[in-house]
């Protein structure tokens, strides 16, 4: 079991088999411990010099389990943008343009008078849910002057409508409103209200130039993208969707 070696006086002496592994391995250098250290049936250092090697054996195996456990590759970063609500995927908001369309949404975020609820109503019904044309509506609908009432026609076919906001009618001299609540006006209140309406819808794409109205004249359109006028009224929003017809809000009234 135990081999011989040659002591300092000459003579043999019994060693462990452990020794001259460790001599023969280099693994005793390793441990920090010399070969020569081993000393005859040194147990106390044989069992250090074991455990010792059986540790570093153990963290080397820990170290390789740990490395094939790890991921090859790092977690995909999570996506924080924020989804779209389900107001801004409606199709009712692709086209619209105008600084005024974003506060519009926001004050009106539902109901038949916002972006969605308009889209789903013909023209003239569409108008009459939105808090920013009442006096267009009552123009139309033959509340002010009697022998005006465009409804039907409106919601008849596809238009694109120039619709002035109640600040619009608000810049009209008074007695000029007054004056179109005569009987003896209506065919001049009908030639102004169909001054603003052009046949067929229009998206802001191609509205960009002369369009001819209903009532038979011009309007020019210029500007682009959020930016448009009308004769020089500015376009607070438009491509606003109806059922039948296309609607840009101005700011001003329109006169033939």
């Amino acid at each position: 079991m135990f081999g011989t070696a040659p002591g300092s006086d000459g003579t043999r002496i019994p060693t462990h088999p452990l020794g001259e592994v460790l001599r023969t391995t280099g693994e005793a250098a390793a441990t920090g411990v010399a070969a020569g250290d081993l000393g005859p049936f040194d147990e106390g250092k044989i069992m250090h010099i074991t455990t010792r090697v059986a540790g570093i054996a153990m963290v080397a195996a820990l170290g390789l389990g740990l490395a094939a456990c790890s991921p090859m590759t790092a977690a995909p970063e999570e996506d924080t943008s924020a989804a779209p609500t389900e107001e801004t995927m409606d199709p009712a908001f692709d086209n619209l343009v105008g600084d005024g369309c974003a506060a519009y949404a926001e004050a009106v975020p539902d109901g038949g008078g916002s972006i969605v609820g308009m889209s789903q109503d013909p023209v003239a019904v569409a108008a009459s849910n939105n808090p920013l044309l009442t006096t267009l509506v009552a123009a139309v609908s033959g509340q002010l002057n009697a022998d005006v009432d465009l409804v039907d026609t409106l919601n008849g076919s596809e238009f694109t409508v120039f619709a002035p906001v109640d600040e619009a009618f608000a810049k009209l001299d008074p007695a000029t409103v007054e004056a179109l609540k005569l009987p003896e006006n209506a065919a001049l209140l009908a030639s102004i209200l169909t001054y603003h309406v052009v046949p067929g819808q229009i998206l802001p794409s191609n509205i960009v130039g002369m369009q001819t109205t209903v009532q038979g004249g011009t309007v020019e359109v210029t500007g682009s993208g959020d930016d448009l006028q009308v004769n020089g009224a500015t376009v607070i929003c438009g491509g606003v969707a109806t059922a039948n017809a296309t609607v840009y809000l101005i700011d001003t009234v329109l006169m033939p």
